[in-house]
């Protein structure tokens, strides 16, 4: 008996919702999307033999570039919103509801209070340029009231489990003053406990031991 042959078919898959789907996400992510500010300082730190790993999140860091000039980042959004707040109070300065958004989708900073009005306007390139780095003299140390204020709006939000750990990075051309007088400020607060963010290097020839871990 003969064998019935069976006709071939060509396989057609429709790709149509695959496609729409994929669009609709590509659309989404694109909406959403919040691009990251330029950071208004580049430091180029030293280099040393410490492992110790920054920790994602609750993290007050003090940059100071080459030239000397300080800027302040907080990770936390609603930290930010809470010290500008008592920073706005103490200096007598208003904010409006869209300043105060702009401040905190704003990261890293680096100007005096007076002149943060116009930072937060700015974009692009012209932000940075205003930014001339927070004041620390003695007569006007506006670098002592953010960090105060920081820690106790970040306790204020998140309790005393949730401390925020200071960390300073240094380029490794600032004068040694300039950042003795940020570790002075620090100091004034009674935090005799921070740390300094390097660059890895490999352990010197010699120095087979174990590497200590922090």
């Amino acid at each position: 008996m003969a064998k019935v042959k069976v006709p071939r078919k060509s396989i057609s898959l429709d790709m149509t919702a695959m496609c729409d789907v994929a669009f609709l996400l590509l659309t989404f992510f694109i909406l959403t999307a919040t691009a990251r500010e330029e950071e208004p300082v580049v430091v180029d730190t030293p280099g040393s033999v410490s492992e110790t790993v920054l920790p994602d999140r609750d993290v007050l860091i003090i940059s100071i570039d080459k030239g000397g000039q300080v800027f302040l980042k907080v990770d936390s959004e609603k930290t930010r919103l809470a010290m500008l707040d008592k920073m706005a109070g103490r200096y007598q300065v208003s904010f409006s509801e869209g300043e105060k958004n702009q401040f905190r989708l704003t990261e890293m900073f680096g100007a005096p209070i007076a002149n943060l009005k116009s930072v937060l306007h700015a974009k692009g390139k012209d932000r940075v340029a205003l930014q001339k780095g927070i004041p620390t003299d003695s007569l006007d140390n506006q670098l002592d009231n953010w960090v105060s204020y920081a820690r106790l709006a970040q306790v204020e939000t998140f309790g005393t489990q949730q401390q925020l750990r200071v960390v300073i990075k240094a380029d490794k051309d600032t004068k040694y003053e300039v950042i003795q007088k940020v570790i002075d400020t620090l100091m004034k607060q009674n935090m005799n406990k921070f740390n300094l963010i390097t660059n890895l290097e490999q352990m010197p020839a010699g120095f087979g031991g174990e590497r200590e871990r922090h």
